[in-house]
């Protein structure tokens, strides 16, 4: 059965307001001109004219943090511990079961940005889409910030997925969620604001801090959500392995069968 991949990352790239100042990839470009002398460190009495054209290899030198790009967070990113108590997961933990697994895409690019997507909300767009969620089921959400990465307004468009939200999928099975905006929270300039004028720390990072009581991952900085359907493709999104990580790299994929 022929199929169809619909690319949903973000490439890697320096130079773009893709993340805060603070957190900014770092990419240096290494040309094949620039090269040769590291291939002849290896074979004493080779000289650069006996290499083809004189060149060497490309090669990238990355200072970067595992929550740039596109990534999936661990659940001990969002705290020490998780499902009440027990020590959190890192990124060389989450099960593999959990990345690749029938795709639900919500459609929230409507809400306006810092908006906190409640249960209701949620509840509302699965009837809308006609799905009852199974376990396992990859829920993502389509944001306004989708079409707004690399600008420099980016970091903070987009609705974000609340505390109630979350542990609505969550409480039903899923355990691996995405988004196309910086974080699946609320955009931090619109929860500063409220926490201005409420004191209450429980709304910072409410959706992150989930994990504490079930468990689960989700994927930031996802792209092409608009292209996908509602319900009938598989999202293959496989963590790069890092030791200890709060995070791994990540090509998430979209799948559909044709």
């Amino acid at each position: 059965m022929p199929r169809k991949f619909i690319d949903i990352s973000v490439a890697l790239e320096a130079g773009i307001a893709s993340d805060p100042p603070m957190a900014l990839p770092e990419i240096d470009y290494i040309p094949h001109s620039d090269s040769a002398d590291q291939i002849l460190a290896f074979f004493p009495g080779l000289k650069r004219e006996d290499l083809p054209g004189g060149e060497g290899w490309a090669v990238e030198q990355l200072r970067v943090s595992t929550h740039n790009g596109t990534h999936i967070d661990a659940p001990y990113h969002h705290h020490s511990t998780m499902n009440g108590g027990e020590r959190a997961w890192t990124i060389d933990e989450v099960p593999l079961e959990w990345c690749f697994n029938p795709g639900v895409k919500l459609d929230f690019r409507h809400l306006p940005d810092g908006y906190v997507c409640t249960a209701a909300d949620v509840e509302a767009e699965l009837k809308r889409i006609g799905h009852e969620l199974q376990p396992l089921d990859i829920v993502v959400v389509n944001t306004a910030a989708g079409d707004r990465y690399g600008q420099p307004d980016y970091v903070g468009r987009g609705c974000g997925m609340g505390r109630e939200a979350t542990l609505y999928l969550l409480e039903r099975g899923v355990r691996v969620t995405g988004t196309d905006a910086w974080s699946w929270d609320a955009p931090f300039l619109f929860t500063a604001q409220k926490f201005a004028e409420t004191h209450d720390p429980s709304i910072i990072w409410e959706g992150h801090r989930a994990s504490m009581e079930i468990g689960y991952s989700h994927i930031e900085k996802l792209s092409n959500l608009d292209k996908l359907p509602d319900t009938g493709f598989t999202v293959s999104c496989f963590p790069f392995k890092i030791k200890g990580a709060s995070a791994g790299f990540c090509r998430a994929v979209a799948i559909i069968e044709e």
